[in-house]
């Protein structure tokens, strides 16, 4: 008996929202962050992307640029990406640099 079988690649998993989710919506699962990368009914099987380069919304102002390679966050409560991993979620990487003007970091997801 094998003690592993394999099922799927992972880039994406399986989810059955309570609540409709929109396309593009961070998802939490507990510690596991998804994005939804189409419209999920509530209470029908979709799927919430585990893998893969996107842009999330961050912080704009003064001392809110994000580093090229900076292990990024998810704050669910500001509904956006930070540097600050206290009381927040891993999401993964960015992947390009994002000026405190940017309103958006690129994030490769990586949990």
């Amino acid at each position: 008996m094998p003690q592993a079988t394999f099922i799927q690649e992972g880039r994406a998993i399986d989810y059955t929202p309570g609540t409709a989710v929109t396309s593009g919506q961070v998802v939490l699962v507990n510690d596991l962050v998804g994005v939804a990368r189409t419209p999920i009914e509530a209470n029908a099987l979709g799927s919430l992307a585990v893998e893969g380069v996107f842009d999330f919304p961050k912080a704009s102002g003064a001392s809110t640029a994000i580093a090229l390679g900076a292990t990024c966050y998810w704050d669910n409560t500001n509904q956006r990406a930070t540097t600050t991993s206290s009381g927040n979620k891993l999401i993964g990487k960015s992947v390009k640099a994002a000026v405190d003007a940017d309103s958006t970091v690129r994030i490769k997801l990586n949990q």
